[in-house]
């Protein structure tokens, strides 16, 4: 008889190679469970508690740490320890006065950066996809799992539909109120999330619409004589003029 239902478990040696664990060391890892990211495009939250800031050395430990409702993930708290957490995330520690925002790094896959001020108080979402709905009204379906409805006054006249697919939302933490929005054109900041050139960024100069049925090509121009090209699905816009999220000095080109 078949598998029914999601596996729940994972072995170290096939998960994300960008996950800071010993491959050999032990035999099994926990797995995020199905939600808001990909498996190959997340952290679970132990691995963030546990391995990279090293608030607890055990399962146990994290698993403690998180049911007294010491994280919050996008300001919501989580108590969860294979709750997944990935591109854009914001994940804070109010007892610890700190917080991260989760980021692609050139070589090293997503890292946690830290934010302070009001960067905590937002998170970027890319539109993937865009649907109408009953009754005229459109529906944003973002990179994180979210759907935003947005309600249309006249379906004849669609004033309100001003976004467009590959556009990133400016959110506010945790009400998701849409705070601001810039749309993948040239001129646009963006950062790399896959491929080899993932984590650069740099200024959108080129959008090279291939005939066929091959992905566009984007080309960024990072600090000095240093351009990227990459597939469009790789390109996720961060602001324009100036960016809406800081970024590591050293990983800037």
């Amino acid at each position: 008889m078949g598998r029914k239902g999601a596996k729940n478990h994972l072995k170290r040696l096939p998960a994300p190679a960008f996950w800071p664990i010993h491959r050999k060391e032990f035999k099994w890892v926990v797995r995020p469970r199905s939600g808001s990211h990909e498996l190959n495009r997340c952290l679970p939250l132990l691995l963030v508690v546990r391995d990279i800031l090293q608030l607890a050395k055990t399962r146990k430990e994290a698993k403690f740490l998180l049911s007294e409702g010491n994280v919050a993930v996008n300001g919501r708290v989580r108590r969860d320890d294979d709750y997944p957490v990935g591109l854009m995330d914001v994940i804070a520690f109010p007892l610890l006065d700190k917080a991260y925002r989760v980021i692609p790094a050139p070589r090293r896959g997503l890292i946690l950066h830290s934010i302070t001020g009001e960067e905590r108080e937002y998170k970027l979402c890319q539109i993937v996809n865009k649907t109408c709905v009953k009754g005229g009204h459109l529906q944003l379906n973002l990179n994180d799992g979210r759907n935003i409805l947005l309600n249309v006054a006249d379906p004849g006249n669609p004033v309100e539909d001003i976004y467009e697919t590959h556009g990133t939302l400016k959110l506010q933490i945790p009400t998701a109120e849409i705070a601001d929005y810039v749309n993948l054109t040239e001129g646009v900041l963006a950062v790399i999330t896959g491929g080899k050139n993932i984590g650069r960024w740099g200024e959108v100069v080129e959008i090279d619409e291939v005939e066929g049925t091959h992905s566009p090509t984007i080309t960024l121009n990072g600090e000095g004589d240093d351009q990227y090209k990459t597939i469009i699905d790789y390109v996720f816009p961060i602001g324009k003029g100036m960016p809406w999220i800081s970024m590591p000095e050293d990983e800037a080109s």
